[in-house]
């Protein structure tokens, strides 16, 4: 069976292509392979450039044009070509090794270094690097745009409905009141702190050979410092460079930055789930399509899919996260193997991340504030006034103030305005008082509410 949009095992093969497919430039086989050849070419240069290597004399500009434009010219065809490598080899990192040579061989300058290519390097020394930029990368110009943007939207609707009063809900019962825009803000101030987080995360790379210690690197040139020419190499990628690794760089960057992930989606799912509540309590409705349909057989419907949608990738894309955190950093002593199949879910992760912030985008795009249904609400519960009510008695000193309002509303039906005029008008405090507790409504307790929503 072909492959195709339809035929993809996975989903975000198949499904969502459309959704997730900015990481492809970062996470597929394609990529993959190279930015095997781009680190390959950057630990040639680098030799060519050492003064202690005699072997491999200094390419000329002409040359390095050559290595560049290779790199920069990788087409799904060589990649194509190094697969058919493999298939030889059963080895991908030396596949592309391989391909290299091949590809320089008729070059004159290029043919005489064509045993420097992957010189005294392991494997890991070429993915590690890989990995950090991928990640990097992917971070860059595709990940944080995507959660700027839904920064963007969640900060004009906290904006737009900063001073919306709204009833809060504590416990799933009626509390003090809120605004809709200052909900809004709350996750806003959240996202922004573990935006930051995720925008810092640093991952670090190596290339210091088999277990790390530059073995072969010394036995065949004492006299290169190879711990500097490593750190050039690495950190001439963009790359932090960690000189104490085993065989492999131990992922401890990369378990930090999936746990930034997963922070930055657990505060999504959290909104995920308001937002289905408030469009359940007929706060919000939703923009309609003309030809969507919401159920199969039920015609009224306008169900929440895009939150549901998000709220389901994200848990999708948590597991994934969670799984390569606390896996990736363990390794059976100088190194083992799991974490090499375990590393190429880190695109699966983020197609579930990216795919969930997309739904979440459009689920804001169709909200609609049904300030209506929101005032009846307040009008139906004039008993949140009982906090202010007693905090104001507690201020002039009337005895048992909460117990009070306690016995008043409790567990009461039928509160009204009526009833909590009649309250105030009997307590000994300042006549200014009372009248300021009897202006006093559900939709006008609002606190500061409406300026921290402007003010975010």
């Amino acid at each position: 069976m072909p492959l195709s949009s339809l035929t993809a095992i996975t989903p975000l093969d198949g499904r969502y292509r459309n959704k997730v497919a900015p990481l492809a430039d970062h996470f597929s086989e394609y990529a993959l392979i190279r930015y095997r050849v781009r680190v390959e070419v950057e630990w040639l240069k680098a030799l060519a450039a050492e003064p202690g290597i005699p072997e491999l004399p200094p390419f000329s500009p002409a040359t390095i044009d050559v290595l560049d434009q290779c790199v920069k010219g990788f087409s799904v065809n060589d990649a194509e070509a190094v697969k058919t490598i493999e298939a030889r080899t059963n080895h991908d990192v030396k596949a592309v090794e391989y391909w290299l040579r091949d590809r320089f061989s008729s070059d004159t300058e290029l043919a005489r270094g064509n045993q420097f290519i992957h010189f005294a390097c392991t494997s890991e020394d070429i993915n590690n690097l890989c990995h950090a930029l991928m990640l990097g990368e992917s971070r860059t110009a595709v990940m944080l745009p995507a959660l700027d943007a839904l920064l963007a939207q969640l900060t004009d609707l906290a904006h737009e409905h900063a001073s919306l009063p709204m009833l809060s809900r504590t416990h799933g019962q009626s509390a003090t009141p809120t605004t809709l825009g200052k909900e809004l803000a709350n996750v806003v101030a959240r996202l922004r702190k573990a935006r930051a987080r995720l925008a810092e995360v640093s991952v670090a790379g190596k290339i210091n050979g088999a277990v790390g210690n530059y073995n072969a690197h010394v036995v065949a040139y004492p006299d290169v410092d190879w711990p500097a020419l490593a750190r050039r190499v690495v950190e001439g990628l963009g790359v932090e460079f960690n000189p104490y690794p085993t065989q492999i760089e131990p992922h401890d960057g990369i378990a930090e930055l999936c746990d930034a992930f997963v922070r930055v989606n657990t505060i999504l799912i959290d909104l995920d789930r308001d937002l289905w509540g408030y469009i359940s309590l007929d706060y919000f409705k939703q923009q309609l399509a003309a030809n969507e349909v919401g159920s199969s057989t039920m015609p009224h419907k306008v169900n929440p899919i895009d939150f549901e949608n998000s709220e389901g990738n994200l848990g999708v894309a948590n597991a994934l996260l969670q799984h390569l955190a606390i896996k990736l950093p363990v390794s059976r002593w100088q190194r083992d193997l799991t974490d090499s199949t375990v590393l190429r879910t880190l695109g699966t992760a983020l197609g579930h991340t990216l795919l969930a912030w997309d739904s979440c985008r459009r689920g804001l795009r169709k909200l609609l504030a049904n300030p209506t249904r929101i005032t009846d609400d307040l009008n139906d519960n004039w008993e949140v006034l009982a906090e202010p009510i007693q905090t104001v008695m507690r201020r002039y000193g009337v005895p048992e103030a909460y117990e009070k309002l306690k016995a008043l509303t409790r567990g009461q039906d039928g509160i009204t305005q009526a009833t909590l005029h009649a309250f105030i008008a009997t307590l000994p405090i300042p006549d200014a008082e009372k009248a300021n507790l009897q202006a006093l409504t559900p939709a006008t307790y609002i606190g500061h509410a409406a300026a921290l929503a402007k003010a975010i």
